[in-house]
């Protein structure tokens, strides 16, 4: 059954969990915007991760939640709610379940609320199974589940989003001044850190990756991540026959996509970059060592038409059997030959980068 709305309906998408989580929603922005072009249409997120979404095209208005800081506490809450109230939404469709974000569109009287039966249904109007965890599609083909009833119909093509201001580019330069980053040479983003430790590839091999890469091509390594993964980073230095410039820490999210965007190739962990990178239309290597349901490539792997998913072939291992992460059985040559086939794509010398389209996968 189709829900109805106002012709100029005011409508609010919130997202407040992970990185590449929130870049894999704004395909969802797009299509609510061809539905409902005079649409008010709002977007909740992390105050961190504001830089993610201000700037996107598709949506008028950005609501920061700040869950260590003003709305931390259950008076922080209330006054959020009151705040929501006040903007009058018709809807709210909530692309990740948590109590704290259901609670308070419920308190916020949205009378249309949609969501997934996962944490505090019972403050949802509308309630999606919670499917995801069955890991049978990519993120983004599950979110657009959750507008079905209103008559948005799945796009030909999925196509994520990261705005790269002036501002943050600006930002960049300077910082790729002060460590003396040579600009004449292809740039090879390395990011050897993920969320959780069962998805890192060992700093070692991604050493021995950037010594072949390094060992008959000209170009310059530069590692990601945050402030704690310079340990990480410095590993893979010691393990590499190549120089590998440490930016861990020094970059902010507008930052990390001006990068990208002007790099060659990122080569990554299953992590939040990769996501970023296919955004702003950067080739992508990213390494799979889940299979859970849910936690695997078949859900999580980049959008991006260059991109490369490179995972162990567990077909022939009982589902019994299985392990949970297979991560540090990925040789060395598997990643290298990813990389070697985006390398030699013309597409790569290109300085027009185009929008990330469709799925494709090594594996």
């Amino acid at each position: 059954m189709l829900l109805r709305l106002p012709d100029t309906p005011r409508i609010l998408i919130t997202r407040t969990d992970r990185i590449g989580d929130l870049v894999l929603t704004t395909p969802l922005f797009k299509v609510l915007r061809e539905k409902f072009p005079k649409a008010h249409l709002a977007v909740l997120v992390f105050l961190e991760h504001r830089e993610i979404v201000q700037g996107n095209p598709f949506i008028n208005e950005v609501i920061l939640y700040d869950k260590s800081g003003n709305e931390k506490d259950l008076w922080g809450q209330l006054l959020f709610s009151q705040r929501l109230r006040s903007k009058k939404f018709d809807i709210v469709i909530h692309a990740h379940g948590t109590n704290r974000v259901h609670l308070a569109s419920w308190l916020a009287g949205i009378p249309v609320r949609v969501g997934y039966d996962r944490r505090a249904p019972w403050t949802l109007t509308h309630v999606h199974r919670y499917n995801k965890k069955e890991g049978l599609k990519q993120e983004a083909e599950y979110l657009l589940e959750l507008v079905e009833s209103l008559g948005v119909l799945p796009p030909q093509e999925l196509e994520t989003f990261f705005p790269v201001s002036d501002r943050a580019m600006r930002s960049l330069e300077n910082l790729l001044a002060f460590h003396k980053i040579p600009r004449d040479l292809r740039w090879i983003v390395l990011n050897p850190s993920a969320s959780d430790i069962t998805k890192m590839w060992p700093a070692e091999r991604f050493g021995e990756l950037v010594t072949r890469i390094g060992k008959d091509r000209s170009c310059v390594f530069l590692g990601i991540g945050t402030r704690k993964d310079r340990a990480i980073i410095q590993k893979m230095q010691q393990n590499a026959s190549r120089p590998i410039f440490d930016l861990s820490g020094r970059l902010s999210l507008g930052m990390l996509g001006a990068l990208l965007k002007k790099a060659a190739l990122l080569v990554s962990n299953d992590s939040g970059p990769v996501h970023i990178a296919t955004a702003v239309g950067t080739p992508v290597v990213s390494i799979f060592g889940r299979y859970k349901a849910g936690l695997g490539p078949k859900r999580w792997q980049p959008l991006g038409k260059r991109s490369r998913v490179v995972a162990k072939d567990i077909s022939q291992i009982p589902e019994a059997e299985r392990k949970f992460t297979y991560i540090d059985e990925i040789p060395v040559e598997d990643v290298w030959e990813a990389v070697c086939d985006l390398l030699r794509s013309p597409a790569i010398d290109s300085s027009v980068k185009g929008s990330s389209r469709g799925p494709s996968k090594k594996a």
